[in-house]
């Protein structure tokens, strides 16, 4: 037995386990387990909050589900005391990190990194208490390093082990350059976990090299080696690649919830307990129940994505606007109704008019070969009725409805030019 355990009570001993319990939850990797549970006790034993890190790159303001399953992480950590650290990478985001990527980064200017971080601040209000956090922004500290000390800095950790990195290694193998200042990302990030004198960090699995660099800095700057904790990653609607923007495969936290409700209803089956237990609320009992549950065949697949929308638009949007996402998704998609309420565009053309004008002044496609696409896939209706020809041309009435795919209604308010 540790000599640290053999100085717990046996109620403090309960409360390491209850939170080492809760923060295992959901978790990919602790590195290492031991560092995490003397973390917790000691912090209990001193009354002593842990200071737990998460670093933003910020290149990619816009919030998603992806993106909370780190954030759920830390507002574990923050409901039972400890002191959370929001490091913005204003100093590393202009170098950009090369994780996952063949190519370098291209630097954000000063203005694109602090319009950046103002967007991420505001939307991590929706799942951490964002008034009772830590923030800091790196260039605080590594702006005003000397040459020297970043001289000093790069002696500490040897090419070799940063060579290590699976996309510098593979860049090398195909012969793609890496330039000498991409060495410094993890290098720079590594330096953070020293100035913050932080207990824990935490990331996705993408970001394993880059975490890890805080332990070794940590150790050579005569401080105790932080833990860290790295979470999966979530794919996203595709149900194969990593939920992303780019690959409009997300669900943002600051969508309609209409639109939430409905893309929850689009996950695939396999995905579906894995979103229970990464992005809700539900306690560990909650979760266990509910995945019995799948798992037995007790609650339909459907149904369980039912519980899983109604539950995401809770958490954004509230109760009622859960209770009504659920009864527009029942009553157009199950009932093949058309919703109560959508959205309104006053249209300001003529009466007649070919159908792809229609659709692009609609701005429901961001390009005439998109809306051709869609038509030619069935998706498009128009007053309940399927265009099937491109070159059709549309009478446009007040009241008309236009749908595009499953999920997107607009209803004309009309001022027609005769």
């Amino acid at each position: 037995m540790s000599e640290w355990m053999k100085q717990l009570s046996k109620e403090q001993a309960a409360e390491v386990k209850r939170q080492v319990d809760i923060y295992k939850q959901g978790v990919q990797e602790i590195i290492p387990l031991e560092d995490l549970e003397k973390k917790v006790a000691m912090s209990i034993m001193e009354d002593r909050p842990l200071k737990i890190k998460l670093g933003l790159d910020p290149s990619a303001p816009d919030v998603h589900l992806g993106h909370t399953v780190v954030l759920k992480k830390m507002r574990q950590f923050q409901e039972n005391g400890h002191t959370i650290q929001l490091l913005i990478g204003d100093f590393t985001g202009k170098i950009g990190d090369p994780t996952g990527k063949s190519t370098a980064r291209t630097a954000l200017t000063d203005e694109e990194v602090k319009r950046n971080a103002r967007t991420y601040f505001e939307q991590f209000g929706k799942v951490i208490n964002i008034n009772n956090v830590e923030l800091h922004y790196n260039s605080t500290w590594l702006s005003k390093l000397t040459f020297e000390e970043v001289i000093q800095l790069a002696g500490k950790v040897t090419v070799a082990r940063l060579m290590e990195r699976d996309d510098f290694e593979e860049r090398t193998a195909l012969g793609k350059p890496i330039s000498l200042h991409e060495f410094f990302y993890p290098v720079m990030q590594g330096y953070d976990s020293v100035v913050l004198d932080c207990d824990i960090e935490l990331g996705g699995t993408d970001q394993h090299f880059n975490i890890l660099m805080g332990r070794p800095f940590q150790e050579k700057f005569g401080k105790e080696k932080q833990a860290a904790l790295l979470m999966p990653l979530l794919e996203g609607l595709d149900g194969v690649e990593k939920m992303s923007k780019s690959k409009n495969n997300y669900i943002g936290i600051d969508e309609e919830p209409q639109n939430m409700y409905g893309k929850a209803m689009s996950i695939p089956d396999k995905l579906v307990k894995k979103y229970f237990e990464l992005v809700t609320d539900f306690t560990l009992d909650e979760l266990d129940l509910i995945i019995k549950e799948i798992d037995s065949g007790e609650r339909h697949p459907r149904n369980a994505k039912m519980l899983l929308g109604r539950t995401i638009v809770r958490m954004y949007h509230g109760e009622q606007a859960s209770k009504q996402a659920e009864h527009q998704f029942v009553t157009v998609f199950q009932k093949g109704a058309v919703p109560e309420s959508m959205p309104e565009f006053e249209w300001l053309g003529e009466q007649e008019t070919p159908v792809i004008d229609f659709l692009m002044k609609l701005e429901l496609f961001q390009s005439t070969s998109e809306a051709r696409r869609m038509i030619n896939n069935k998706g498009v209706k128009i007053d309940g009725n399927r265009v099937e020809d491109t070159s059709q041309r549309v009478s446009v009435t007040e009241g008309t409805v236009v749908q595009v795919g499953k999920r997107k209604f607009i209803k004309i308010k009309s001022s027609i030019t005769q």
